[in-house]
């Protein structure tokens, strides 16, 4: 069985060969975080904010009203795959992988519970591009929902995005960010890849370029010529490839059918609202992670965990566009950010470990005019909520 994608959009020429280059040459370095087996064993001025888009697009009410009540009745409604493997050439290695994830049912809900604040997102990504829900669930695959995840390969993130792939899709990585664990723009480019792949090498069969995101181009490739060469129509089930690219839309297939009807499985799915649960507020100045949370109202903890890009605890414009901010906490964020500060009274509230070098390197001042303003006669005096200002006037 080929499915293909309903959506066909236009790439540009420059960037096309950009992508194209980047993605062959690593080709043959891309792997899941998860060895086969592991999930079954163990396992931005702006109008009203608008739930995971930035500020100002749409308004909360007018979408939820939209949208069915759960995360999992929409994705069950997008699935496109269910039914057609189930007398198919593909029967028993999906049914292989129903009966390993059913066996350990508390490690799917496990995973689903870590899919909370993404699932309803990436549906909608996956929803608005035409694509078979089944492919929200990718994660579930790559990375068992952990947007932190790094496998010994060097991928990361949610989707598992190896380094050269990332730099291609415009992933940036520095001191302060790793595009590859922002998860809204690694969703992104993720279904940009896939999407990708499929048009250019598979005439829009989102199967082939699924084993091609596992494996590589190069390594599909070769494989759908052997089996062509033998006779076969060359779709993903007919190819001789790796062990854990032959288990990998398994693996989906499976997952989704346990999804689909978790109740027949023994799973126990939590409750995932329709609507994201988080919204995208622009960084308009430098700000901590820890302010941010005050600001914001809601657990510095919970603002890291939606923000695994950031590399450290502060923020700066040019370096970070937004933060994702429960949705409940974005208004009063948004307000406090674009609250223009006067000339000359910026101060800086000192966090628990704060150093006068690092405070004087944040703000572009020396450390000697930041301690004469501010009396300080020893740079380890400071202590947590002391206020320092930023200028001699």
């Amino acid at each position: 069985m080929t499915y293909h994608t309903s959506r066909r959009r236009l790439l540009g020429f420059a960037s096309t060969i950009a992508m194209t280059g980047a993605l062959i040459a690593g080709a043959y370095s891309k792997a899941s975080t998860l060895p086969a087996g592991q999930l079954g064993a163990d396992t931005p001025s702006f109008a009203p904010v608008h739930r995971g888009e930035p500020a100002g697009r749409r308004t909360f009410w007018s979408h939820l009203q939209l949208q069915p009540a759960d995360a999992w009745s929409r994705l069950r409604e997008s699935f496109q795959w269910q039914g057609q493997w189930q007398h198919g050439a593909g029967q028993a290695r999906v049914q292989h992988w129903i009966d390993e994830y059913s066996a350990k049912p508390h490690n799917v809900a496990e995973i689903a519970e870590r899919a909370r604040p993404w699932l309803a997102w990436i549906l909608e990504r996956v929803e608005e591009r035409g694509l078979p829900g089944e492919l929200a669930l990718v994660p579930f695959v790559e990375s068992s929902f952990d947007p932190t995840a790094r496998s010994h390969f060097g991928a990361a993130g949610l989707w598992q995005i190896m380094p050269r792939t990332g730099d291609a899709l415009g992933l940036n990585r520095s001191r302060s960010w790793d595009g590859r664990l922002d998860v809204v723009r690694s969703t992104d480019a993720a279904l940009d890849y896939i999407e990708y792949q499929a048009k250019q090498w598979y005439q829009g069969d989102i199967e082939l370029s699924l084993a091609a995101y596992n494996a590589g181009a190069g390594t599909v490739n070769r494989a759908k010529r052997r089996a062509l060469a033998r006779g076969h129509r060359g779709s993903y089930w007919d190819l001789d490839l790796p062990r854990e690219t032959m288990d990998y839309i398994p693996k989906l297939l499976a997952i989704s059918a346990i999804i689909g009807d978790p109740e027949r499985y023994g799973v126990t799915l939590p409750e995932i609202e329709g609507s994201p649960a988080f919204e995208r507020v622009p960084v308009t100045r430098t700000v901590r992670l820890g302010e941010a949370a005050r600001l914001a109202g809601v657990p510095t903890g919970q603002l890291a965990a939606l923000n695994p890009g950031l590399r450290g605890d502060i923020a700066r414009p040019g370096q970070v566009r937004e933060l994702l901010v429960p949705a409940e906490g974005a208004e009063p964020l948004l307000a406090a950010l674009d609250r223009p500060t006067p000339a000359g009274s910026e101060v800086h509230v000192v966090q628990r470990g704060d150093t006068l070098s690092a405070i004087a390197s944040e703000h572009a001042v020396a450390v000697a005019d930041l301690a004469r303003w501010n009396g300080l006669d020893s740079p380890n005096a400071l202590q947590p909520g002391q206020q320092l200002t930023l200028s001699g006037r």
